[in-house]
């Protein structure tokens, strides 16, 4: 007698937006990116936090930003981290540099891992999960 195991098929998890974060996500659902620009620093912000850094000053605006930017570094992942990505397939986990900045870690899409290089431009894909009212942010190669 033969047994088989179907595995389980399971919904890759999606954030969870939080006070804080909603300007960030709600941007995000307009294919746009908003991220906090301190002006006591004179620099933008990113992750979303309560105070500025270093100067703990509370005066964090949300400033729209282009989204542009460079391949600071990546990974391609061979092995799901967890069952919720088996069907993934490998991904590229990424790290872009915006162009006004902060880094925001991110998976590279739309690319051949062959044509990865570090430093290249890249420009932003916006994934829409409607059934989740989340956008993803992405990236792929600008040219």
């Amino acid at each position: 007698m033969t047994t088989t195991h179907t595995p389980p098929v399971f919904d890759q998890p999606l954030p969870v937006p939080t006070p804080l974060t909603q300007p960030f996500w709600d941007a995000l659902a307009e294919h746009k990116i908003r991220i906090q620009y301190s002006p006591s620093l004179g620099e933008y912000i990113f992750y979303p936090r309560p105070l500025a850094p270093r100067t703990l000053a509370d005066d964090l605006q949300w400033r729209e930003i282009s989204g542009a930017g460079t391949l600071y570094t990546y990974t391609i992942t061979t092995r799901p981290v967890s069952p919720h990505f088996a069907a993934a397939g490998p991904m590229i986990l990424a790290v872009v540099q915006w162009d006004e900045g902060p880094r925001f870690s991110t998976e590279m899409v739309n690319i051949a891992h062959e044509d990865l290089q570090i430093g290249m431009r890249v420009r932003p894909v916006f994934c829409d999960y409607p059934e989740a009212g989340i956008t993803m942010l992405r990236y792929e190669a600008a040219n």
